[in-house]
């Protein structure tokens, strides 16, 4: 299922209990994520003091070492599905906007930009300073180029659907594109948000065998230093960005799998920042080491956590089997035993609070009772174990999660006991991270699985749950195809009025609550820990990595320098 220096969005690779799956695209990866410290809450808490710089002038030096529970995959962004490759993308490269701090949607590596003709046109005039970090000038070349890399049927990515449906792209000048559409499309200005390629390094060559997937080149405030495989990736400050210079020195993302060992890290100080579980929140950081070296902070976020169908598997097929799994699941419980009450029981993909949620739907609650009608009514029977069985067949199946996720785990666990209750068999299978999403996820070798998708600004959910999605190498990798879904998803994206656009997502949020093809489980908090050190930090609505570039440490409190 959560996203840059523009607007970063602290994701799984850097804040450690991440409940996303990092399948994002490219360009909705600039939006607040599950995991992140992102927040458009007002009633957000900070707590254990102010990090303030009390008019300190910024001075250039030192470095930020992140945890990161998975490794990077690939650096070319269109090709990756998971956070931690996305979001160090994310840190190399520059788009053409991007949001504000306040959500906004402004001009990044763009001058300027125009939507036209009721939402059938978009026209943006680039930047004329912008530079890759070889000295070569970034055009509106170079956004056309990653265009037709998206559209080319060559190119193995799950993120081409807004791309394909520009009927028509023109290069105006060397600076200025215009991108036309059929029909109006509400995410015109979120498609060009993508990730822009340098056609001078790529043009010509296969895509997936360049080396810029291991070592790219990019126009952001960032450039690629070090990765060594399962251990760490380095990104150093870029004298070339256009906005100026970081005053950190070097990012780091150390590769620590184990929640429990990054932070064991953190408290020994090989960690400045990582994203606590809500009992190291509460309990293991309530302490005077902690308060007087860390700053906390706690917002709703922007994502949630669910329990997903594979549809290829026989047991799901029955819309009646997946409504009695929800019946059986004990979602409150869940808030309280595995998040600690630090997040919301929830009914479907969107924010609690925000316009799009709709309030009219009424969740099935825990109800073990009425999940055994529906299944009794669908041909399962207990047998003289307590077991469910149906024509000869016990039901059980494997949930499968990611290790070093000790929320998703604990959740699978005691989603485990709660349908024994009923007479459900489950098993845990966890799997490290990588061969997670390319031998599992992409393949489809899972029978239910426990992850979580960001929840995106704009309510389009169509790269997720489409049927046109549900294709190998797709994001509805559980293979769940309605028409009826398709028909609200197409008129919400493809209008621009806000009552229909209610009308359409309210109608996407009713069909999926009662054909249950996830169960949606909670939207949690995001629990991010920063070292005091650190200064500029300024929470606001995309949350408190919005101007990371600007963050700094004075050179009396650096516990590292780096070397020219």
């Amino acid at each position: 299922m959560h996203c840059s220096l523009q607007n970063r969005v602290l994701l799984a690779a850097l804040l450690c209990v991440l409940l996303l799956t990092g399948c994002s695209s490219p360009a909705e990866k600039k939006q607040p994520a599950s995991s992140s410290s992102a927040s458009v809450e007002k009633q957000s808490e900070r707590a254990d003091g102010d990090n303030t710089t009390n008019i300190q002038k910024p001075e250039y030096g030192g470095r930020i070492i992140l945890g990161s529970i998975g490794d990077i995959t690939n650096l070319i962004p269109m090709l990756s599905s998971d956070a931690v490759s996305h979001q160090v993308a994310s840190d190399i490269y520059v788009s053409p906007l991007k949001y504000d701090k306040d959500l906004n949607i402004i001009p990044y590596a763009a001058e300027s930009f125009e939507v036209l003709d009721e939402g059938k046109k978009i026209r943006i005039t680039m930047r004329k300073d912008v530079k890759w970090e070889d000295g070569t000038p970034l055009t509106a070349e170079d956004v056309e180029f990653t265009y037709k890399l998206y559209i080319d049927p060559n190119t193995p990515t799950a993120y081409a659907q807004d791309y394909l449906l520009v009927k028509k792209f023109t290069l105006i000048d060397k600076y200025t594109f215009e991108a036309t559409y059929e029909k109006p499309l509400a995410r015109i200005l979120l498609s060009w948000m993508m990730d822009i390629l340098p056609k001078h390094l790529l043009e010509g060559k296969d895509i997936t065998k360049s080396p810029l997937a291991q070592k790219p080149v990019g126009a952001g405030p960032f450039k690629f230093k070090q990765w060594d495989r399962g251990q760490k990736i380095v990104l150093e400050a870029s004298d070339t960005y256009f906005l100026g210079r970081p005053y950190l020195d070097e990012m780091v993302y150390r590769v620590i799998p184990d929640i429990t060992t990054m932070f064991l890290e953190l408290k020994a100080g090989h960690l400045d920042m990582m994203n606590l579980t809500p009992q190291q929140f509460l309990y293991q950081t309530d302490s005077t080491y902690f308060k007087n070296n860390f700053m906390k902070y706690r917002y709703l976020s922007f994502g949630y956590s669910f329990l997903g169908f594979n549809f290829r598997n026989k047991l799901f097929h029955d819309t009646r089997v997946r409504q009695a799994i929800s019946y059986a699941i004990d979602k409150e419980g869940l808030v309280k035993g595995v998040l600690f009450g630090q997040g919301k029981a929830t009914i479907g993909p969107y924010k609690p609070g925000t316009w799009v949620y709709n309030t009219e739907i009424e969740d099935y609650g825990y109800n073990p009772r009425k999940a055994l009608e529906l299944l009794n009514r669908s041909g399962w029977k207990k047998n003289k174990n307590g077991v469910l069985e149906k024509d000869g067949i016990v039901f059980k199946f494997t949930i499968l999660t990611n290790q070093g996720n000790e929320e998703r785990i604990k959740t699978a666990t005691i989603i485990q006991s709660q349908l024994k209750d009923i007479g459900i068999q489950v098993t845990i299978r966890t799997v490290e991270w990588a061969a997670f999403i390319k031998e599992f996820l992409n393949k489809g070798r899972f029978d239910a699985l426990i992850l979580g998708w960001n929840i995106l600004q704009d309510p389009d959910i169509s790269t997720v749950w489409h049927s046109s999605r549900a294709v190998e190498g797709g994001l509805n990798f559980i293979k769940y195809i309605n028409p009826e879904l398709d028909k609200w998803l197409e008129m919400g994206r493809n209008t621009l009025d806000m009552d229909v656009r209610k009308e359409a997502y309210d109608h996407v949020q009713e069909i999926l609550h009662m054909d249950q093809p996830y169960c949606f489980l909670f939207v949690p908090y995001a629990l991010p820990i920063v070292h005091k050190r650190f200064k500029g930090i300024e929470p606001a609505l995309s949350g408190i990595t919005h101007n990371l570039d600007r963050w700094w440490v004075p050179k009396s409190q650096r516990r590292y320098e780096v070397a020219n």
